[in-house]
């Protein structure tokens, strides 16, 4: 018996929801099966698969189950309709193999374009009455969510008939029929419920807004099942197919085509290392009269065998998920992580990464692969919006394709020279001639120390101009000259030249000797709706007017005109004190500072005036100057280089993190020319002996070129403003003069992609090894925040290509948890 009731059309349209951004978390339920259906091209079978896998599903069960087909975007509507066609063959399949059982099944079109809706004015399909969800009763639920009468792209028909609509609202409008599976499934078994999407026309067919269907479903990353192609040139497009999906980080679970007599599955089977099952259908009939049951039942065993695939491939997947956070407890060894403190349940799984968004696999009340915001940047690399993530696949892909690795000295290829050419002209244009590839933050800084210390020897008469290296004995050590609160790295050298901290202690680093002299510099802050600096002492101040310490705006402060206020006055006496009281055996080698903002130490931010100060002193006794701009380069502050914002150049400087986009490691080094001429000699001895065996890696020159082409260009970023080349303000001032004023709140520094804020904690609560911002951080991370804190300092990172409304949103919620852990506390 067949019930079947009338065509449910939801009309009219919501226009307002239809053009809005998504409002709530696009979260993936794993309760039970969800798969994508993906079609090689159009016309190779998706929707026979769809229904033979509904079949498999609802009909050759001896338990109740359900069965839901959701096809996203339909055109040629209704003339040609797949829910229609799903539903119609499992009417007729039911009838054939489970005449006793009842079927009930529903087909609903969710939103419709204006000339569907015309049309429907009619009766269109018979209508039968049925008790939905009756006891013992296999269910069938078809739905087709947006619908276009003209039988072209979705991007044309949404242009010519007034159904525009945005990825976001697809997304959501899916994301509420995904939350209906699980309220219908509610109470059965994993395995009683099955859920199919199936895409229009091919894996790079466009959707109603232009984007790519590949693209438009990744955020869910739904696993996937291909119908590949049968026919004469299907290997090479169904080989596409699949390529366009893994590029995507999409999991192919199985390959499916229709036998046309070319045994197209050999060459796909070997392409695919026997690794993805190819399953073969029998030739479908080509007669239109032909209502293609004898086919499904000939395909049965084939449509069973694919749904025992994806089923074994989705209890495969729940398993693993679930057994990750054990097993990497078990065999893992966390950066900055002191296990014991992990908490349990305190594992995050993530399972994939879309955007600037982590997917992560949450288990607590329902199990979803759910969306956090990474706040963290990933540990201040990352800088893609989804669309960049793809487009650095695919140049990646290109690049391990074309070099794999090559070894670099005395060799060159297109990628790095092209990288080298976009460095000097960008964040090194004015002072840069050579740029010296590495793989990290810290090697760079430690190639930026030997570099500067050359540089210091030559020019001070310490190495005599010979060709032969003569000078093994030691006549002075070279120190640096850097700041309190300065971290440049993990590796000795790195570490050598940074202050004592909870990094360099004898518990974490017991060579250490802090090879420098260490200034305490004044640092910025928001407190009460004020900017103020905050002088150390040792800084002679009595004299200083208020209005030289306090500022009305951020901008004020990195205004060039205070370099004759009287507190560039009060910093050069501070400095030139400190220097003059310096004496001895050791020579101080180099300058070495974070411009502006000071990262690991705890996201304070330096007055800019004192930094100029400090370099135009240490260029006056020729001391070499180095910026670590590994944190700080590529618009992370608002603008391509913090030399934008000291006014003032150094000798060397080191880039890292947001340079690929944080798609791959790699480092640069950049220095002048006369730094330079200073390894130049005949004898390979002089030359700098420092390189790494991944040195100018070919797919990490790629990122690099690729993504800071990518931040810079206002076609590609909207944050960049065209005349300027500066990104625009991200962080809404009136919230962050809100959260200035907070009580809980010490300080704030809002600049570029940063917004840090230190939470007002005394004695152990205080400091990196403070663990009280963690209930703070866990409230977040349940609103969709995934941060990571500095002790008691947190803070908000997002990406070049962030808009500010999404930033908005962010300060928004730590507001509102800011509330609650501040009355928590009282």
């Amino acid at each position: 018996m067949f019930r079947f009731p009338s065509l449910i059309l939801s009309r009219p349209l919501h226009r307002r929801k239809l053009f809005s951004t998504t409002s709530q978390p696009l979260h993936l339920p794993l309760s039970h099966p969800i798969y994508i259906i993906w079609g090689s091209n159009t016309a190779v079978g998706k929707t026979l698969v769809s229904a033979g896998i509904a079949a498999s599903s609802v009909l050759s069960s001896s338990s109740p189950s359900q069965f839901h087909y959701l096809k996203p975007l339909q055109t040629g509507f209704p003339s040609d309709s797949d829910s229609h066609f799903v539903l119609n063959k499992l009417r007729h399949l039911s009838l054939l193999r489970n005449p006793r059982n009842p079927l009930f099944a529903s087909l609903r079109v969710l939103n419709a374009s204006p000339a569907v809706n015309r049309t429907l004015e009619t009766d269109l399909f018979s209508r039968f009455s049925g008790e939905e969800g009756a006891s013992g009763a296999l269910e069938l639920v078809c739905k087709t969510l947006y619908a276009w009468e003209e039988a072209v792209s979705p991007h044309l028909a949404a242009e010519r008939e007034g159904l525009i609509v945005t990825d976001s609202v697809v997304l959501e409008t899916l994301h509420g029929c995904f939350e209906d599976v699980v309220e219908r499934g509610e109470g059965k078994e994993r395995s009683q419920v099955l859920c199919v999407v199936e895409t229009a026309g091919g894996v790079a067919s466009p959707g109603p807004s232009g984007s790519l269907q590949c693209d438009l479903y990744r955020p869910f990353r739904i696993p996937a099942v291909l119908v590949g192609d049968g026919r004469l040139g299907g290997i090479s497009g169904t080989i596409s197919a699949y390529e366009s999906l893994i590029l995507r980080g999409y999991d192919v679970v199985a390959v499916v085509i229709e036998d046309h007599g070319l045994l197209n599955e050999g060459p796909l089977r070997s392409y695919m290392r026997n690794k993805v099952p190819v399953l073969v259908l029998p030739p479908i009939p080509k007669d239109p009269s032909n209502d293609l049951i004898e086919w499904f039942e000939s395909s049965q065993s084939t449509f069973s065998n694919l749904k025992e695939i994806m089923l074994s491939a989705y209890f495969e997947r729940i398993k693993k998920l679930h057994e990750m956070p054990r097993e990497a407890r078990d065999i893992i060894w966390w950066p900055f992580t002191q296990h014991k403190l992990v908490p349990d349940g305190g594992v995050t799984v993530i399972d994939s990464r879309c955007g600037e968004n982590f997917a992560v696999f949450k288990a607590q009340k329902a199990e979803v692969i759910a969306p956090l915001f990474d706040a963290c940047a990933s540990w201040w690399t990352q800088g893609p919006d989804a669309i960049l993530q793809t487009e650095l696949a695919r140049e990646m892909g290109y690049a391990a394709a074309r070099f794999g690795h090559v070894m670099f000295p005395e060799n060159v290829h297109e990628p790095a020279l092209n990288c080298a050419e976009l460095l000097l002209q960008g964040v090194g244009k004015g002072w840069a001639t050579r740029a010296f590839f590495s793989d990290n933050g810290s090697t760079a800084i430690e190639i930026a120390l030997k570099m500067a210390f050359r540089k210091f020897s030559v020019d001070h008469g310490l190495i005599v101009h010979c060709d032969q290296d003569t000078t093994n004995k030691r006549s002075t050590e070279l120190m640096v000259l850097a700041l309190q609160r300065s971290y440049h790295g993990d590796t000795l050298g790195a570490m050598e030249a940074q202050a004592p901290s909870s990094y360099t202690g004898f518990l974490q680093q017991p060579w250490y000797t802090g090879r420098g002299l260490f200034l305490d510099p004044p640092s910025v802050f928001m407190h009460n709706n004020t900017w103020n600096i905050s002088l150390p002492e040792g800084y002679q101040r009595k004299s200083l007017k208020v209005d030289s310490i306090n500022f009305a705006s951020r901008d004020e402060i990195f205004h060039k005109g205070r370099d004759n206020s009287e507190l560039a006055t009060v910093y050069s006496s501070y400095i030139r004190n400190v220097l003059s009281s310096f004496q001895g055996s050791k020579n101080i080698g180099a300058l070495i500072i974070e411009p502006v903002i000071q990262g690991s130490g705890g996201m304070h931010m330096v007055d800019p005036l004192f930094q100029r100060v400090l370099v135009n002193e240490c260029r006056s006794r020729k001391i070499p100057v180095i910026f670590d701009e590994v944190f700080t380069g590529f618009w992370r502050l608002g603008v391509e280089t913090a030399v934008d914002l000291i006014h003032c150049v150094p000798d060397i400087a080191c880039f890292g993190k947001l340079m690929t986009g944080g798609i791959i490691p790699l480092a640069v080094t950049l220095a002048t020319n006369a730094v330079f001429d200073s390894f130049i000699g005949d004898s390979k001895l002089k030359a700098l002996l420092h390189g790494h065996s991944y040195s100018a890696h070919a797919m990490g020159c790629t990122a690099a070129v690729k993504s800071i082409q990518w931040f810079k260009d206002p076609c590609s970023n909207p944050n960049i403003n065209s005349e300027t080349g500066l990104i625009r303000e991200l962080w809404d001032n009136k919230m962050i003069h809100q959260i200035s004023s907070h009580p809980a709140v010490q300080r704030v520094v809002a600049l570029g992609t940063l917004c840090a804020l230190e939470l007002k904690a005394e004695g152990n609560n205080a400091g990196y090894g403070s663990l009280y911002a963690r209930p703070l951080l866990q409230k977040l991370r349940e609103d969709g925040v995934y941060m990571r804190p500095l002790g008691n300092v947190v803070y908000l990172l997002c990406g070049p290509c962030t808009s500010p409304e999404v930033c908005n949103q962010l300060l928004f919620k730590l507001y509102k948890r800011l509330e609650e852990f501040s009355e928590c506390k009282n």
